[in-house]
């Protein structure tokens, strides 16, 4: 049992940096850019397209773009993957919190198997089982609203003088 308290003063890791302001004011741009295209969109054609999942995405698409889980095959494959994965569960099982709770780990377990974790993915279960969503929730929001926050990201990284994004695609 002192071994388990041992390892709450935590590891030797420090927390992240204050990163330099201009890199902050690119990261709300970004995610400025990218929300405001989403739900724009989403006004335009009439369809839901904003995902809350989305908001921490671009976190990660925009303040940390060099990470493996802001790459474009982890992005929309992870966000893909863990929305079938939850629709799936809700369509066999319904809403429980044990329906839940399997549907997040099978999720997180999927994107672990193909290579496509995306940390904010993990939402997407509880999300459709919080809000009854069906089969349509795959293509919009899921599949057509990643696809938008991926093309602003290319589009807007290409643009950062220095910056190289993606890192990869498959």
């Amino acid at each position: 049992m002192k071994g388990i308290f041992l390892k709450l003063r935590g590891g030797q890791l420090s927390p992240l940096p204050v990163p330099p302001l201009f890199h902050v004011a690119l990261t709300w741009l970004g995610g400025f850019v990218a929300i405001a295209a989403v739900a724009l969109m989403a006004d335009v054609n009439r369809m839901p397209l904003v995902l809350g999942s989305f908001g921490a995405s671009c976190v990660l698409i925009f303040g940390y773009p060099e990470s493996p889980f802001s790459q474009p095959r982890n992005v929309i494959g992870g966000h893909f993957l863990a929305s079938l994965t939850g629709l799936a569960f809700f369509a066999l099982f319904g809403f429980y919190w044990w329906s839940m709770a399997l549907a997040l780990a099978s999720a997180i377990a999927v994107m672990q198997l193909t290579k496509t974790v995306h940390p904010p993915a993990g939402s997407n279960p509880l999300i459709i089982m919080l809000s009854g969503a069906s089969w349509p929730f795959l293509l919009t929001p899921t599949l057509y609203g990643s696809v938008i926050l991926l093309a602003v990201a290319l589009i807007f990284h290409g643009l950062v003088k220095g910056r190289v994004y993606p890192k990869y695609w498959v």
